[in-house]
């Protein structure tokens, strides 16, 4: 259950906290107040993507906050346990846009991927938005509602997968076999080529080794000349050199130190100079015993880097890349040399993955079939209250051809509907008007619904194009969804805002310089005002208010009477 949100410098918002409570909550308004923008931003802490024309004007960034309970939801604990990030029942999401564009999420106070947050989203919150119903119309949306109905999810991706899977295997087998038809040219371009490298025995780290090699050998006498000039400076010099002078200061500081011993950690200092500067001698001296003019050596050096190079050029690898070069062409070799095995194992492998595919696949179908009659029933029955009596809709399932199976199964579904009694049902998008469209969605949205284990739904202007006894029954379904579930409606009709549990109202405020938007929670007498401006408009006269004050007095008996049903 969503229990708490707080949204900062988000859009028009520039602070707003809200507490919400179980049932169904209604946010009304006026046109333009900002009521979607709650859903945005709700839509955005579960993972949305969103940009930095979100920050409201002025704002170095916008943060929204939503804190779930998850006492009733084991799923999302699991998950959240299985990610190490549970914290008890308590899930606080978090989400962070800058107005440079950048954004970050958060799940109880630690870093995540957006993708995360929307995994997890998925789980708490539904939303369904007020322009659902224009992708309604397409195939892939409404197949994705009848496995939500009929709780088909898990197993539908399970399809998915094992289709991805079969996919796979065959790509290979099919590489295998295209490699099999010129099997003898290719046997002779790999044994040729994996012989050069044999040749060139090139040894891991080889290259950076001799080019290292390379440098010092063309730098061989500059080196020379400057291990030379250090080490008489530092020890070989027979008048004044570094060691010779470190030891004179040393003595000179030595009688002082007998007279004041706070120059003892000044002595030291000389001393241990002195050593090092004798071993820094002994080391360039090492070095310098090691330089060696050797013309040969540099000429076998720039042929075995050139030989290197070519054929590194030869094959467009890098030098650095040619062992791991090798070791592929060795295993193209060896799969050549086994590939009747191997094709044998792989048509196996190819074989059982399409049986797992089919096999799921058919099972999914059987599951449609069986969740296509109960929804169908479900929405006519639906149709008959929400103004188009006499109607039919019906979920069409078609077997696909099987030599063309899918990643989503082996069905074609489609939608249909009768508005008017007598007609025979025709595809969703052809027949019904916007005003049969919006009340279908409603109608078809609540009930896909019931199949669905997510707690807390949100309904964004979902009742647009209806009113009067239609727009009651619209706050009647979703009233009876609130009877289990966490229903929010953002709604402009009062028959609607008339049946709910709890009411908010969002409202724009402006200084003349600056706008933003704010959210009340209303008590009784204010809910009264509220209905009644939705009822009257711009003048609101007592007539209105008592008017607003009986629809008020009627939705609380009609949950009076279903709670005691």
């Amino acid at each position: 259950m969503l229990t708490n949100v707080q949204i900062r410098n988000f859009a028009i918002i520039d602070q707003v906290e809200i507490e919400f409570s179980q049932g169904m909550t209604v946010l009304t308004g006026e046109t333009g107040a900002g009521k979607s923008i709650l859903v945005d931003a709700l839509g955005l802490v579960l993972g949305e993507r969103g940009g930095s024309g979100l920050v409201r004007t002025g704002a170095e960034r916008a943060e929204i906050v939503a804190e779930f309970d998850l006492q009733n939801l084991p799923d999302a604990r699991k998950w959240l346990e299985g990610q190490m990030l549970d914290q008890d029942d308590e899930c606080n999401l978090r989400r962070v846009i800058g107005a440079d564009g950048r954004s970050r999420a958060f799940i109880n106070g630690n870093s995540v991927p957006l993708q995360s947050s929307k995994t997890l989203g998925e789980m708490l919150l539904d939303i369904h938005g007020q322009h659902f119903h224009q992708s309604l119309a397409r195939r892939g949306v409404q197949r994705n509602l009848l496995d939500y109905f009929g709780g088909l999810i898990d197993l539908a991706v399970a399809t998915s997968n094992a289709f991805h899977d079969w996919n796979n295997l065959a790509e290979k087998l099919s590489t295998l076999e295209a490699l099999d038809n010129d099997r003898n040219s290719r046997f002779e371009l790999l044994r040729f080529q994996i012989g050069e490298l044999d040749a060139l025995d090139l040894l891991p780290g080889e290259f950076t080794e001799l080019s290292h090699e390379r440098t010092k050998l063309q730098n061989g006498g500059k080196l020379a000349e400057g291990v030379g000039n250090a080490l008489q400076l530092l020890f070989d010099a027979d008048e004044k050199n570094a060691q010779s002078l470190i030891a004179e200061a040393a003595r000179a500081i030595e009688s002082l130190a007998a007279i004041d011993d706070a120059l003892e950690p000044v002595l030291t200092i000389l001393r241990e100079a002195n050593i090092q500067v004798a071993e820094a001698a002994e080391n360039l001296r090492r070095y310098g015993n090691t330089l060696e003019m050797d013309s040969a050596r540099q000429d076998w050096v720039e042929e075995r880097l050139d030989a290197v190079s070519k054929i590194a050029r030869k094959h467009r690898v890098s030098q650095d890349a040619i062992d791991e070069l090798h070791c592929q062409l060795k295993k193209q070799l060896d799969d050549l040399e086994h590939a009747e095995e191997r094709g044998t194992e792989l048509r196996q492998a190819v074989s059982v993955a399409e049986a797992a595919y089919r096999k799921s696949a058919s099972r999914l179908s059987a599951g449609r079939k069986k969740a296509a009659m109960t929804f169908s029933s479900a929405v006519t029955e639906s149709m008959k209250d929400l103004g188009m009596p006499g109607g039919v809709f019906d979920v069409r399932i078609s077997p696909r051809d099987v030599t063309d199976p899918r990643a989503f199964g082996l069905d074609d579904i489609e939608y249909l509907i009768s508005a008017n009694p007598g007609q025979t049902p025709m595809p969703l998008s052809k027949v019904a008007s916007g005003g049969e469209l919006s009340r279908m969605s409603l109608a078809i949205q609540v009930i896909a619904s019931d199949g669905s284990a997510i707690p807390t739904m949100v309904f964004d202007e979902v009742d647009s194009g209806v009113g009067g006894g239609v727009a009651e029954m619209v706050g009647l379904r979703l009233r009876d969804l609130g009877q289990s579930r966490q229903v929010f409606c953002v709604t402009h009709l009062p028959q609607v805002a008339s049946l709910g549990t709890n009411h908010f109202r969002i409202i724009k405020l402006s200084d003349g310089k600056t706008t933003r938007t704010g959210v009340t929670r209303l008590s009784d007498q204010e809910r009264v005002e509220e209905i009644a401006r939705m009822l009257g408009g711009v003048e609101i006269t007592q007539r209105t208010r008592d008017h607003a004050a009986e629809m008020l007095q009627s939705g609380r008996l009609k949950q009076t009477e279903n709670a005691t049903a």
